[in-house]
This record gives C-alpha cells, structure tokens and sequence, in this order.
C-alpha cells in the first residue's frame, strides 16, 4: 500500500459500500449518443499555442468560471532554459499562463515584475467568477538548496496585472485558489530544514528542503494559516465566505503503510484550523488521494474528499457534513474515491464495483445513495470530474482500446440526470478532428472546459460551449 500511495500522490501532482444505483448504468456506442436521445450538443473552442505546439489544461484545480473564462498553459516558441533537467513541460518550451474568453479571445497573462516572461513559465490554477486569476510563476532563480528553479505566488488582477505574493522567508510558493474577495490561499516555504521525503506530497510533488506552509494572502499581507500539529500544511481551496479547506501532517512520525506522517484534512476559519480526522486510517485528504478533481469545498463548508480505512489498504470517499465524517462507501468493490461535490451536497467520483474487476465506474452519491454512471463501451473505465449545481457531471473514460499509443485510448464524458453516459466528442458541432480525452469542469451555464489530442499528436486545452436548441 506504501508504493501505492505514494506512486499517486507524486504521478499526480508532479505536473492529477454496495449501494443500488438509483439508475441502472446503460453502456453507449462511441461517436453517437446512446438510444437516440436528445444531448446538448457543443461549440468546440481550442487554446492555441502561442507558436509553440501545445496548450494544456490546468488540473486539479478551477480553470472555468460562470463567465464562460478559461484558464490554460500555452508553450512558447522559445527552449525552455532549464531543459533537460528541469523542464517545465515535456515539450521542453517555454510555457506561459493564458486566459480564453468564450468568443475566442486569448489573452497571454504577464509575468510579475522584474521576472523575464520570455525565459521563464508561469501556471494559473484557480479563476474566480469576478476574474481574479491565481496562480505561480518562475522567478529566473535557482533554489541552491534543491538545484530546482524557484516559483512565486502570483495574482492577476482584474486589469491582468500580476503581483507577486512573496513566500514565508524560503525559496517558494504557489498560488491554489482565490475568491472573489481577493483572498487568496496557497502553499510558501519557510526557511525552517523539512525531511525531503515528507514535502513532495505536501508541495505538488516538487522538491522542497523547508518546511511547506499553508498561506493566506490578503490585503497585500501574507500569514502562515499553522498546522494540525505536524510540520506542513497545503490549503487547496477558499470559497466566498473565506473557508479554506486543505490537508496537513498531524505529527512528525512516518507511518509504515505509507511512509509518511498521518495526515488529515482541514477546514479553516476565523484563524482556526479545524482537525476533519478520516475513517481511520492515517492518510485522508480533500478530493482523490491523487489530487485530481474539481471543487472539494461547497459555500456551505461542507468538504468532499477520501480516506485510507484501518491498516491503510483500503480507501474510501468521505463527506465532512459540519460535524462528521461520513464514510460514502462503494459501488460494490473494495475502494471509492471524491473527486467534487456542488452546493447540493452531491459528490462525484470514481469507485471499485466488484471485489473480482481491476476496472472502476464514475459516480454520484446524494442522500445515502451511490449512482453508478457506468461506461461507454468499449471504454472498461469512468472517472467522474466535476459537476454542477444542475447534477451535471463530466470526467474521463479510460482503457477504451487495447492500444495506449491510440488518440482514442482515453475519451471526455458527459452525464446528464436521468440519461446514460455519453461520449463527449458525439457532442460536437460541427465534428473536429480533435479528440476529447478528457473533461475537468463544468462550469452552471453547461460550459466544459477539457483536453484532448489532435490526430499528429499535439495536446489542446478546449472549451466546450453548448449550442442552442433547435
């Protein structure tokens, strides 16, 4: 279980009970919807590179607002100056933050102040719904204590100025999320030495030598939020009433199934930091163990995520209700993960469905029920992304040909209440020769923001927006 954990908290971030459904799951054919039943069908908008040959969706967390903005990485002409060692994408180029509007406008966000934005590469994590935009971008140095290039928290401001949001007296920070407040949270180093082991989970996989803080920057001041008691903390989200959830060490003592310190999820407010515990084991976490979902904390403070059970083998998903940890169960196998949860309190993500499959099935849970979404075949796999408040919900198939070197091997999703699951590229209109390989967001106007490939290989972040009906 130790290799596991560990094998997906570091994949993820280094760049991701036996209830009855309420519907029985209803397998699709690929490239038309299933049955003959009416689907919104989706204008098709691609983030261009910005002469380089790729954009990239920013995961896992919010790059589509309620405003139809999209947030994505776009490379650059220029070689990234720290390849081969430490590149910033696998292109090995120069890669900048840049903001889509739904009309197709791309804006290229500028680098803080006396940084080289055409050296150096920049990532927005978060928008919000007023357009302040979250993020981090290289400062042009190298951190000596781990020959790593440094990062800064950045914020662009409605007028797409970036400001620099400093660190915690170490070498760097990063930026996960703001509200529209312009409050904003994120992870900072301080100048205080941290077991190497025990920061890469803590800081997105990256290497770090100081402890990794939980930050709130507001009113052009940056605090340390504290702990649970162990020595690094990570806040993940901050919603509109200034609740801010995340994930830290407990204690400074590794455990044996997972190599690391217990680790528990938190919810923040009014400057307390409240211990959410885990159905227990000693690793639990808002959203996946692997860090890749949508929203994991609702405007009511309720906090979507998953937690190793006794002995840490087995995980499950969890909804924190105010007051408890409640244990979501399965679909019938042994694990189930969160992935998101809406202001409705429902929650999304992927589960095991039998003891006896390797393969898991996207989900649905609301009032003690788990919705098993099913898959599309040939598709073996589901993961479910996102959804909003209308019950919509977006994700990935996985493992739908034999061949990984196929542009068809992954597939974007959507499920709508009520119908079976579709294959999103069915969607399009008119068709694209761009394959949606998946779908991280959607937003309550229906817009999807996603991925996908196009047929010489090359990667694109897209926005999809529904068409009228006829």
């Amino acid at each position: 279980m130790k290799t596991k954990i560990l094998r997906n908290i570091l994949f993820s971030l280094g760049v991701i009970f036996a209830l009855a459904p309420a519907l029985p799951f209803q397998p699709s054919a690929r490239g038309e919807p299933p049955n003959n039943l009416k689907y919104r069908k989706y204008k098709l908008i691609e983030v261009k590179p910005l002469g380089g040959t790729d954009s990239y969706q920013v995961a896992p967390l919010k790059n589509l607002n309620n405003r139809g903005q999209f947030i994505a990485q776009s490379t650059t002409v220029t070689p990234d100056p720290y390849c081969p060692n430490n590149c910033f994408s696998g292109d090995g180029l120069v890669t900048h933050p840049v903001v889509l509007q739904k009309n197709g406008v791309l804006t290229d966000l500028p680098a803080p102040a006396g940084v080289d934005g055409t050296m150096n590469s920049g990532i927005p994590t978060w928008i919000d719904d007023n357009g302040l935009i979250e993020g981090l971008y290289e400062n042009g140095l190298i951190d000596q204590l781990t020959g790593f290039p440094e990062f800064r928290a950045v914020l662009w401001d409605k007028n797409g100025i970036a400001i620099n949001l400093g660190t915690l007296g170490g070498n760097s920070s990063q930026g996960n999320g703001v509200n529209s407040r312009g409050q904003v949270v994120g992870v900072a180093l301080n100048a205080t030495p941290e077991d190497p082991n025990f920061t890469g989970p803590m800081y997105f996989g990256l290497p770090a030598a100081t402890q990794v803080r939980a930050f709130l920057w507001q009113n052009g001041a940056i605090q340390d939020l504290g702990t649970l008691g162990g020595n690094d903390a990570n806040p993940l989200e901050i919603n509109e009433r200034g609740q801010i959830a995340g994930y830290s060490y407990t204690n400074t003592t590794a455990n044996d199934s997972t190599g690391l310190p217990t680790t528990h999820p938190f919810l923040w407010q009014d400057g307390q930091m409240r211990d959410l515990g885990s159905l227990g084991g000693t690793l639990a976490l808002p959203s996946r163990i692997a860090f890749v979902g949508g929203q994991i904390l609702n405007s009511h403070g309720q906090v979507a995520g998953t937690s190793t059970l006794a002995g840490d083998n087995i995980e499950h998903a969890f909804l924190w209700t105010g007051e408890v940890m409640r244990d979501l169960g399965t679909l019938g196998g042994d694990n189930s993960e969160a992935t998101s949860i809406n202001d409705a309190g429902q929650v999304v993500g992927r589960s095991d469905f039998s003891a006896t499959s390797p393969f898991h099935h996207a989900f649905v849970w609301q009032h003690g029920t788990m919705t098993d979404l099913g898959v599309v075949a040939p598709c073996r796999n589901s993961t479910a992304n996102d959804i909003n408040s209308g019950g919509d919900v977006v994700g990935g198939l996985g493992r739908c040909t034999d061949n990984s070197n196929d542009l068809t091997f992954f597939s974007a999703f959507l499920w709508e209440p009520g119908k079976p699951i579709v294959d999103l590229n069915a969607l399009v209109s008119p068709p694209s020769d761009l394959h949606l390989t998946d779908a991280a967001f959607i937003n309550e106007r229906g817009e999807i923001a996603g991925v996908g490939l196009l047929p010489n290989g090359d990667t694109r972040a897209v926005l999809l927006v529904p068409l009228p009906e006829p």
